[in-house]
């Protein structure tokens, strides 16, 4: 099979269908960005109501577009999946227009592999013939460029007092239009759908719900119960330290008297269970009468991914580090409490920018936000985060 010259530019995009009657949604890799295309994605919904919409999504995320309105059904793919085995599962459905929203090459190749008449996404360098439409970048958007380590000793050194990009633009209001979920309503104002932002949603059944209860022994629990959740994916620069989430966790069950679900993934478990052996511990010094877990539940890397958004939408509040979990809670409903170290509240916070539900904490230091996994220097992002400010967050949400 021959290529096309991945570097040339857009091909003429030919005749185009102006009601689209199958489309395939190219869908996102990770939890958190899928999340953020919901908005995106029911918008479209809203200009093509009689449309049937296919997303396509890596196998671990399938499960999170049970029930959701904007999707009639998802075609997933493994980690080992060939991009030719991708092409032509989607040949199959005989889609007539696809929208690619991550910016990979590869996304796009497996529209053109599966012969999709037109083909929409954002124009990026190696994959713009692979589209008949190549969308210019917005106006507005402004990238997640990684700090180098030079330039954080730099500004750190200068003392430098407010916050920038690595493009030197400042962001201090968190509804700027520079948040990521208006890059996905962009695309799918292409195609003349509403582009204006509204919050992203998930949503869980009630009998749903009732089965995490049953399950997980909640379904008589009286106390309030909240959420925690102390892993994040993405690397150490984006957690809250473990000493803090259980100092936090501590005092806000000695004044609410809550239940904690510990929450996260397979790769949770260990700091899991380290907050869980900690908290056991104080519970069993206080000598309230009470037994050990009574106020505590640990479940980390115990919940399927339906699981988890049944249990975050029972939560009262999440206190959470930057991770899709948070999203997934704010976009069910749930107020979030979000320690911020290495990365930005204005450009990927949680719910629909702007949201007073949540609280969105971080550290006035110049070096922040530096988009690296691990701090090289000293942490002082998510070390200027106070237990007290979050103890406070916590506890105007409840």
């Amino acid at each position: 099979m021959s290529f096309p010259d991945p570097r040339g530019q857009t091909p003429d995009p030919g005749p185009r269908t102006p009601d689209p009657r199958r489309i395939l949604i190219r869908g996102t890799n990770w939890l958190g960005d899928a999340v953020m295309t919901t908005p995106a994605l029911l918008r479209l919904r809203e200009k093509f109501p009689e449309a049937r919409i296919t997303l396509l999504t890596p196998e671990k995320l399938a499960d999170l577009w049970a029930n959701h309105p904007a999707v009639n059904e998802t075609i997933s793919f493994t980690p080992d999946e060939s991009i030719f085995s991708v092409g032509r599962k989607l040949r199959a459905g005989k889609f007539d227009l696809a929208l690619v929203l991550p910016n990979s090459p590869r996304s796009a190749i497996e529209t053109w592999l599966a012969k999709i008449p037109q083909r929409i996404g954002y124009a990026r360098p190696w994959r713009n013939w692979f589209l008949t439409r190549a969308i210019a970048p917005r106006p507005d958007a402004v990238r997640m460029q990684k700090r180098s380590i030079a330039e954080i000793r730099r500004l750190v050194a200068a003392d430098v007092s407010r916050r920038v990009t690595s493009y030197g633009r400042v962001l201090t209001n968190a509804a700027t239009s520079a948040h990521q979920i208006h890059e996905y309503l962009h695309l799918v104002g292409s195609l003349g759908a509403n582009p204006e932002s509204i919050a992203p949603q998930l949503f869980v059944a009630p009998d749903e719900i009732e089965a995490a209860k049953i399950k997980f022994g909640l379904e008589k629990v009286a106390q309030p119960v909240l959420g925690l959740n102390p892993g994040a994916e993405y690397g150490s620069a984006k957690r809250w330290p473990i000493e803090r989430f259980i100092a936090a966790a501590k005092e806000i069950q000695q004044r609410t008297n809550c239940v904690w679900l510990i929450l996260g993934g397979k790769n949770d478990v260990n700091v899991a269970n380290q907050i869980e052996s900690a908290l056991l511990a104080a519970s069993e010094r206080s000598g309230d009468g009470r037994t050990p877990n009574s106020h505590l539940l640990n479940l980390a890397g115990q919940t399927s991914l339906r699981e988890l958004m049944s249990l975050l939408k029972l939560c009262r509040v999440l206190l959470t580090n930057d991770s899709g979990p948070m999203h997934v809670a704010a976009a069910l409903g749930t107020p979030v409490v979000v320690p911020f170290g290495s990365t930005s509240l204005e450009l990927t916070g949680p719910g629909l920018p702007g949201d007073s539900r949540h609280h969105l904490l971080k550290s006035d230091v110049p070096c922040s936000p530096c988009f690296l996994r691990e701090c090289p220097i000293d942490f002082r992002c998510l070390n200027g985060i106070a237990v007290e400010r979050v103890v406070e967050a916590v506890l105007s949400v409840g």
